[in-house]
């Protein structure tokens, strides 16, 4: 049963000559809900929409909105909800901060979905510390990390009736990059790593290569995360907050046996050689940069080793629902990229089964495929 409210208008002469109209509604079982307004028709407007909004049961605490700043739900996030995910902190940290600097004084009832719109036009814009455009996919992930806080904003703090989030449209992202290493790359780039003077280094890029691991999932690697006897590895927390596990192969299981020297289990497998930075992240980026330019490899980064494991798999002929369970996604979009290959891998096994079905003698290149790396994997 809805709640009847009972607004009302009062006249306050100024000494000027003109006249403020204090509006206000009652209801039952709450505070008054009072504001100012510059004319009589703004008045009646705002106890319209606010007695609808109870008749219609979205009746919020209107003067919060009023009252509440940007920078004021943004701080109780920050303080009373990101404690929960600390290693969503740091980042998420960052991302509001903008939105603080940026439109921190505004009233929540200010926050509309034209402000939030030039908001994300003036993201893309701009230009980042690293000299570079910023992307699409970026300033999305600036609006999500607004909208997380607006939805709270809504659901449990009930600063605000609706979130402008809802009207605005985010930006078309590109596919992705699609570089991975042919076979003689990653050889190149395997023997590089090997003599890097960086004792990690080669670990970690085969381990990338076989696991399709983040960078951040093997520098924060412990040994309690690899279980030899049950023959697999859990990386915690991954980016879509879930743990991901996956089968240790003998190839890595011989890379951690290597590494391993009588260490704790809340250890971390890649340890810096220095004592005093024991159990401290390494990175292992310079060399890697370095090992790249020795192997005259180029438009190549970390997360391309996550890519090319993905691909080789892939190739081999891996199901869409294989390589969702192996790379830890959620969403079969996000493994779309890799289809081409198993279409590739497909053509190439259809090809020679049908030259041994009609007895062809085919020596020379299968054509039916784009890439050589299809047949040297499949000899």
């Amino acid at each position: 049963m809805k709640e009847n409210a009972r607004g009302t208008i009062r006249d306050y002469p100024k000494k000027d000559g003109s006249t403020t109209y204090h509006a206000e509604v009652r209801l039952k079982g709450q505070k008054p809900q009072r504001a100012c307004f510059r004319t009589r028709t703004q008045a009646k407007q705002w106890i319209q929409a606010t007695e609808s909004a109870i008749r219609d049961g979205r009746y919020v605490n209107v003067s919060e909105s009023r009252r509440r700043t940007v920078s004021d739900m943004i701080d109780r996030f920050i303080e009373k909800w990101l404690p929960k995910h600390p290693k969503r902190f740091k980042k998420q940290v960052a991302l509001l901060s903008w939105w603080k600097e940026r439109c921190g004084y505004l009233l929540l009832s200010e926050l509309t979905a034209s402000v939030i719109a030039d908001c994300r036009d003036t993201l893309l814009a701009e230009v980042t510390v690293r000299g570079r455009q910023r992307n699409p996919a970026t300033v999305n992930r600036y609006l999500s990390a607004l909208g997380k806080v607006l939805s709270l904003t809504v659901k449990e703090w009930e600063w605000l009736d609706d979130t402008p989030m809802r009207k605005v449209s985010k930006l078309k992202e590109s596919n992705g990059r699609d570089r991975f290493l042919s076979l003689d790359e990653k050889e190149r780039l395997l023997s590089e790593c090997k003599v890097s003077r960086n004792h990690n280094l080669y670990s970690m890029v085969a381990l990338s290569l076989i696991t399709a691991a983040r960078y951040g999932e093997l520098a924060g690697l412990q040994w309690a995360d690899v279980h030899f006897e049950t023959k697999r590895i859990v990386f915690r927390e991954t980016k879509n907050g879930e743990d991901r596990k996956i089968p240790l192969t003998k190839e890595a299981k011989e890379i951690f046996q290597q590494l391993y020297k009588d260490q704790q289990p809340s250890d971390l497998i890649f340890q810096s050689k220095n004592p005093n930075r024991k159990n401290r992240i390494v990175n292992v980026r310079e060399a890697f940069e370095a090992a790249l330019k020795r192997a005259e490899i180029s438009n190549f980064t970390w997360h391309d080793l996550r890519h090319t494991a993905a691909s080789y798999l892939a190739m081999n002929g891996a199901t869409q629902g294989e390589l969702m369970a192996f790379l830890g996604h959620n969403s079969p979009a996000m493994t779309k990229r890799y289809a081409h290959f198993s279409q590739e891998h497909l053509a190439s096994v259809m090809s020679r089964s049908s030259q041994k079905i009609l007895n062809l003698n085919c020596e020379e290149e299968d054509e039916t495929c784009s890439t050589k790396i299809c047949g040297e994997f499949n000899d």
